[in-house]
């Protein structure tokens, strides 16, 4: 059986899946990571018919007999039941579409994942928590609507006020039952500082807090499955490159976990904007954890200077594996901009600002390397979620989407608080 051990732990003393996944931050102030990675045969992705047929065949290799089968299937297939496309733009660049979920981003594969295993292992226990999440944009919305209404769950979600877009922001406030949106005055490292130091404070001990960002393990695992269905649809068993538009390394971390498995990867190219630490460590031109300040930016879901799963990154991989194994690169917004218009010229593709991102890391990973592997590109958030930047990029209006036009009639709810501890616990007490 797989254990889980923090990364701040140096006798690795091994915790259930169960555990790591309702804790959340290990009681050090470390992230959980797995003593072994299941090694997958090829077949379990790619005779696979679904992404949730994939999920069906790969998790259990992680959670063994910790949920029975059965039940495992059936959070599953309810949570992943959104498509999840192979985009071809040319013969060796595809883009894989992430944003077909409730909420139009990637997140929602994780969050409605661990949302349906929480309440599972809950629910035996007689128990509840509280689900603390620091979001730069996309993740408490999907957070939120993937945990609304779930019994024993309860949502505190901290979002940087004025630092997402309108409409990320709408997601975010529509009132939900059992979920609170607070806008921090602050920026998005403010709001992951105070979610961690919210665990660690003896004051709150009693309280039982949890975490739905990429912190948790629980919803890295089901982040991994898409790599290996990309593999599956291209139904080639050759290496793939894949780019990560990346801001706090979960995604990546998730595409590492999947090459880890068995899943063929020449390289991982990690698609940064301005908030350029893990671009500047690959390069060797900063040391582990010399985090940056945060630099706002048009793809601000990535605007993160201090990165939490560099650390998980860390004890998966040695500095020299990373450096091998993951290219890097900043994309500024001018840049940005370029690449949406230029994609949608030559392509007629509607990429949103955080998959620009990836697509400009990919055509200069090209130009540095010469590496003909065919690349997935992936694509993070739906473009509506951005028609303001869609439409600086284009000259066009900003797309719409059914989904999202819905949100301006409904109901929200919002406090505003100081970037501090002491503010998230006048709410939490």
């Amino acid at each position: 059986m797989i254990g889980y051990y923090s990364t701040r732990d140096p006798q690795k003393t091994p915790v259930s899946f169960e555990e790591a996944l309702l804790e959340g931050l290990a009681p050090d102030g470390g992230l959980y990571v797995p003593n072994r990675v299941p090694k997958i045969h090829p077949a379990h992705w790619m005779e696979a018919g679904t992404i949730a047929e994939v999920g069906c065949r790969v998790l259990p290799g992680w959670l063994g007999q910790e949920i029975p089968a059965e039940t495992l299937e059936s959070i599953i297939r309810d949570a992943l039941n959104f498509p999840c496309p192979l985009v071809r733009l040319r013969d060796d660049l595809f883009v894989l579409e992430l944003f077909h979920g409730p909420t139009l981003s990637f997140k929602d594969f994780g969050a409605r994942t661990m949302a349906r295993l929480m309440q599972h292992f809950l629910r035996q226990r007689g128990e509840r928590r509280i689900i603390l999440v620091a979001t730069s944009g996309d993740t408490g919305s999907a957070v939120a609507d993937g945990f609304a209404g779930q019994d024993n769950l309860e949502v505190v979600l901290l979002y940087p006020k004025g630092k997402v877009s309108a409409v990320q922001e709408r997601q975010l406030i529509v009132r939900r039952k059992g979920v609170r949106a607070l806008a921090v005055e602050g920026n998005f490292d403010d709001c992951q500082r105070i979610v961690k130091e919210a665990f660690l404070d003896p004051e709150l001990a009693h309280l039982p807090l949890s975490s739905a960002n990429s912190i948790n393990i629980g919803r890295l695992l089901p982040q991994s499955l898409y790599y290996l269905w990309a593999a599956a649809q291209t139904g080639s068993p050759t290496p793939l490159n894949f780019c990560v538009p990346s801001g706090n390394l979960g995604n990546l971390t998730g595409g590492v976990l999947a090459a880890l498995m068995g899943l063929p990867v020449g390289h991982f190219i990690a698609a940064h904007n301005d908030n350029h630490f893990f671009p500047d460590f690959l390069a060797g031109r900063a040391e582990a954890y010399q985090f940056l300040p945060t630099i706002a930016t048009l793809s601000n879901a990535m605007d993160v200077g201090s990165p939490s799963n560099f650390e998980r990154l860390y004890a998966l991989l040695s500095p020299e594996r990373m450096r091998e194994w993951i290219w890097g690169t900043t994309v500024s917004n001018p840049a940005t901009l370029e690449r949406m218009a230029q994609v949608y010229q030559t392509h007629g593709y509607l990429a949103d600002p955080h998959t620009a991102v990836g697509l400009e890391a990919v055509e200069r990973y090209r130009a540095r390397t010469g590496d003909p592997t065919p690349v997935v590109a992936l694509a993070s958030a739906h473009p509506a979620k951005f028609p303001e930047v869609v439409s600086k990029a284009l000259g066009l209006p900003g797309p719409k989407e059914a989904a999202l036009e819905a949100l301006w009639g409904q109901e929200t709810q919002v406090h505003t608080v100081a970037p501090t501890l002491e503010a998230l616990k006048d709410l939490l007490l």
